[in-house]
């Protein structure tokens, strides 16, 4: 009996010896479910690890990249024909005048930037491309947007002319005048073709100087549109004054308007037959 006994003590020590000893943890298999894999004597710190994609995610960034791409191809291939077109323009030289004044914009797109305007009478070079009731145009060599409806290929007569010093139909109404009193007839003359008559030099008042001119006209309306024009170009003309009407209106006291003046006794005196403007 001695022998089974000592072989059953021996095998309860071996038995509480390896209950005691430390012994490693075993590693757990790779879970199926998505969670990561974890080495033995390693923490599982999952900061450190890029995130796995599923494929919905994967596909959506695939497109999305492709999406990006397309775009940029785009913005490119219409910078290269906006450049293209602007050369073209450069080259065919095509203007146009504006008959009113024009905002100027980056693009024809409703979110675009005012960068600047046009005034009426102004010509302008056009690349012919129209979109979204808009006019390109390229100023300083960069293409730029006005709205559509207000160019002209016919030079503007009236207000919108502008200021000319080109040679007019009849040299002899410059005899005697001023360099500053010629511009003034000259860029009446083109401005309004419809005016056939003027004064220019005599030996009475302002007239005697060369520094005045007489614009022939009873149209109310014509002459109210010259007199418009003559005061909006006053800084540029130099002018002195201009009357018409019985009234007065001249620079220095522009702020008063048109200024009522005695009567003299006649229409001619009255200018009512007449505008009349003098230069400095």
């Amino acid at each position: 009996m001695a022998a089974p006994l000592a072989t059953l003590a021996t095998l309860g020590v071996v038995g509480l010896g390896v209950a005691g000893a430390d012994l490693p943890v075993a590693t757990p298999a790779a879970d199926l479910s998505g969670a990561t894999y974890t080495p033995t004597g390693q923490s599982a710190d999952l900061s450190d690890r890029t995130p796995l994609l599923s494929r919905s995610a994967k596909r959506h960034k695939v497109t999305q990249d492709v999406e990006e791409s397309n775009e940029l191809i785009a913005a490119a291939a219409d910078e290269a024909e906006t450049a293209r077109v602007v050369r073209q323009a450069k080259k065919k030289r095509v203007k146009l005048w504006t008959t009113a004044p024009l905002n100027v914009w980056t693009s024809a797109a409703k979110g675009a930037k005012q960068v600047g305007e046009f005034e009426e009478g102004k010509q302008i070079l056009v690349t012919g491309r129209r979109d979204n009731g808009r006019v390109e145009v390229v100023v300083k060599g960069e293409p730029r947007w006005v709205t559509a409806g207000y160019l002209s290929s016919d030079k503007p007569v009236g207000p919108a002319a502008g200021l000319s010093m080109a040679p007019c139909p009849d040299s002899s109404v410059e005899n005697g005048l001023t360099t500053n009193a010629i511009r003034v007839y000259r860029s009446v003359c083109h401005a309004f073709p419809q005016i056939t008559r003027y004064g220019g030099w005599d030996a009475h008042g302002e007239h005697s100087s060369g520094r005045a001119l007489d614009i022939m006209t009873s149209d109310v309306a014509l002459g109210t549109a010259i007199a418009d024009y003559l005061r909006a170009h006053a800084a540029e003309l130099h002018l002195y004054d201009v009357i018409w009407r019985q009234h007065i209106w001249t620079p220095v006291r522009s702020g008063e308007g048109w200024r009522p003046m005695s009567n003299r006794g006649s229409a001619t005196a009255n200018h009512y037959d007449h505008v009349h403007v003098s230069t400095y």
